[in-house]
């Protein structure tokens, strides 16, 4: 048996436990064990692929392995260091840098694939094969780039160190379309000149490094998450693109599995927010964090305040309370003693979930994450769809950093901003306790008009000492 034969049957199984690995992510359940699946895949699939590269290498095999193994050391290194220092609220900006490493590796593997194996132009008597080739660099250089900034840019809006609010440059749809057409005529030169079309690879890149940079800068913070999981889906087919070209299958099907998986992702995500894929690319919904959105002068009433006393009282006499987590909760750190409260309420016999909004956070399921870090039970953990009915008998709402996705305006004020979007109707509970640090906007820049509400009290500070408070205060 040979390597060659040996490591296309681990990729196989490495492609099999991809599979399984996805499968697995679909539920809390069995998230772990689909963490575990993927980890040993991609195990396998790097075993393989160094086998692979001490086969066919033209150096001596020390030389090879000694190079393989400092950059695997160097890797593992820098990706364990990050792992254990990064917060859960750095979760999302890290995943958006994460993907630009993907778009640098495709452009770093188009021009290196094409460098090495530079192909004639077609009247030199090459055939489909070559044109083949060149549109394959091509593509994988395109997609890269794109992928490169706009995860580059989606990190900044995530950290702030960019500000959220869309940049809205006049004509910028035309722009996005021009970038497109010129690639397009970019493509056409770079396949007719062949092994001298460095100078349209070079164009289309820096090109591509603009789009990528102008589409999501044109994105407002409201749909960050949707972006999150958009440049997840390009990620994927950079990898898929850099598979043809270094004629790896595993590559390809990995790629093609990100890349599908991604693009659902989105698709399921713009659902929940009653938006198409489309309007989030050429929209630019959401200001700046805490800014002036539009309706914010409007005269909403008085708003209500309360103390951590006042809501342990009301607690100890509900019968059914429901928890909506946000991005709030995340920056806070209360996941554990909102956990430790949620213990303490259901050891009293009082019914206690969880309402999970589809974009709650900064990132696909990021409210979900929190919540199983602190050992949540997973039966306890609603999303919007199957809560949304039992606000009616709800007694006491706690809204724990969440703004966009309980905000009335979704369906009663057709000019907002999130008009249409479906929110949890969190209102119609008996009452609804929201606990800020003040009355600013959320990281859409959308009033709320919830916060004025006669059945809502405001309880202000910061949401791990104030859950602490009324967790002593049982």
């Amino acid at each position: 048996m040979t390597v060659e034969s040996v490591v296309q049957a681990g990729y196989l199984v490495a492609a099999v436990l991809f599979v399984l690995s996805l499968a697995g992510l679909a539920k809390q359940e069995t998230a772990r064990r689909g963490v575990v699946l993927g980890m040993s895949g991609m195990g396998l699939a790097l075993a393989a692929t160094v086998a692979l590269a001490l086969d066919r290498s033209e150096r001596p095999v020390g030389v090879t392995a000694g190079l393989i193994l400092l950059v695997l050391v160097v890797g593992a290194a820098v990706g364990t260091w990050r792992a254990r220092t990064v917060e859960m609220t750095q979760m999302p900006e890290l995943i958006a840098l994460l993907h630009s490493f993907v778009g640098a590796a495709a452009v770093l593997v188009g021009f290196g694939s094409y460098l090495t194996t530079p192909a004639p132009a077609d009247g030199a008597g090459t055939g489909s094969g070559a044109t083949v080739h060149l549109v394959e660099v091509f593509l994988g250089v395109l997609i890269g780039a794109v992928t490169l900034t706009g995860s580059i840019v989606a990190f900044g809006k995530l950290s702030a160190r960019l500000r959220s609010s869309p940049l809205l440059l006049p004509g910028r749809n035309w722009l996005n379309l021009a970038a497109l057409v010129a690639c397009g005529g970019l493509l056409w030169w770079f396949i007719v000149a062949g092994d001298a079309g460095l100078v349209p690879l070079l164009l289309m890149t820096v090109v591509a490094l603009a789009l990528g940079w102008h589409l999501v800068a044109a994105i407002g913070g409201g749909d960050m998450p949707v972006v999150v999981s958009m440049l997840n889906s390009y990620s994927g087919w950079a990898a898929a693109a850099a598979g043809f070209m270094l004629g790896n299958d595993l590559l390809i099907i990995t790629g093609a599995l990100v890349g599908s998986s991604g693009a659902i992702l989105s698709y399921l995500m713009c659902r929940a927010m009653n938006r198409s894929f489309v309007s989030v690319i050429l929209g630019g919904f959401g200001t700046g964090e805490g800014a002036a959105a539009p309706g914010a002068a409007v005269e909403h009433g008085s708003y209500r305040e309360t103390t951590a006393p006042e809501v342990a009282d009301r607690l100890a006499t509900a019968r059914s309370v429901v928890v909506v987590p946000g991005y709030g909760m995340a920056v806070a750190k209360a996941q554990y003693p909102v956990a430790d409260l949620v213990a303490r309420l259901t050891a009293r016999g009082i019914t206690v979930r969880f309402g999970i909004h589809p974009v709650a956070g900064r990132l696909p399921g990021h409210m979900n994450v929190l919540l199983a870090e602190a050992r949540v039970p997973y039966d306890q953990v609603l999303s919007m769809d199957e809560i949304n009915d039992e606000f009616p008998g709800t007694d006491v709402v706690l809204v724990i950093g969440a703004n966009d996705t309980v905000n009335p305006a979704a369906l009663d004020d057709p000019s907002s901003p999130i008009a249409g979007m479906p929110v949890l109707e969190v209102w119609q509970a008996r009452e609804v306790i929201v606990f800020k640090r003040s009355m600013a906007t959320g990281y859409a820049g959308v009033q709320n008009p919830l916060f004025f509400r006669e059945n809502t009290a405001m309880l202000f500070g910061d949401a791990k000492e104030q859950v602490e408070l009324i967790a002593k205060a049982l």
